[in-house]
């Protein structure tokens, strides 16, 4: 079965970032296929149950890795054409670093910045798709589902520190490395940049392989 997804109408930019990373996604290792399609199961399984398919990424500060990982999974699941509602959180709320915000609009996303110390930023994939708010906070926020939820951990911190994720019907391990290592560093930018693509490339297979199943 393909999924033809030439009818969405991205942003220009992400349309063509989008199209230049699904043949990347063979290139990813058996090793971390097994989360991804334990993820891929998870909304499969929802779906066919007509239940509403809702993911909590959760890392400790909600402001890399957590962020990015929610705006490309609710962008890959508007492609392959999933009704899929996206959510971030940390075990502590600090603010969406603004590398990330850089390196996700050099992707494509178009993000408008309020300003302040933990901005509620408005980000958009497609010009008629939804406007996400994308801020800092924890994963319990009211902001966030109580129950009903797959956790997808992605830091090794939150996943040592969550066991547990209450609410949940599913807790993901699926752990990133964290681009803050190379911040001020000449590798700054690229370091941001290789982190959304390898999202990017995750999330993509994520709902390709949920529309297989």
């Amino acid at each position: 079965m393909t999924t033809d997804r030439s009818d969405l109408l991205l942003h220009p930019q992400l349309r063509a970032y989008v199209e230049a990373r699904v043949p990347e996604l063979a290139a990813i290792t058996a090793a971390r296929r097994q989360s991804l399609d334990t993820l891929a199961q998870f909304i499969a399984t929802e779906q066919a149950a007509g239940e509403p398919v809702r993911l909590i990424f959760i890392c400790t500060h909600n402001s890399r890795r957590s962020h990015i990982s929610q705006l490309w999974a609710a962008a890959a699941a508007a492609w392959y054409g999933l009704e899929v509602a996206t959510y971030s959180g940390g075990t502590e709320a600090t603010a969406f670093n603004p590398r990330a915000v850089a390196a996700m609009r050099r992707a494509g996303f178009e993000i408008d910045d309020p300003g302040g110390d933990n901005p509620r930023y408005t980000v958009s994939f497609s010009p008629g798709g939804p406007k996400i708010s994308a801020f800092s906070k924890i994963w319990t926020h009211a902001a966030n589902p109580q129950t009903g939820f797959a956790a997808i951990m992605t830091c090794d911190s939150a996943d040592a520190a969550c066991p547990l994720v209450l609410g949940s019907r599913a807790r993901i391990s699926l752990p990133y490395r964290d681009p803050k290592a190379d911040d001020g560093s000449p590798r700054e930018a690229s370091s941001y940049d290789a982190s959304v693509r390898l999202i990017a490339t995750e999330m993509l297979y994520v709902f390709e392989r949920a529309v297989r199943q």
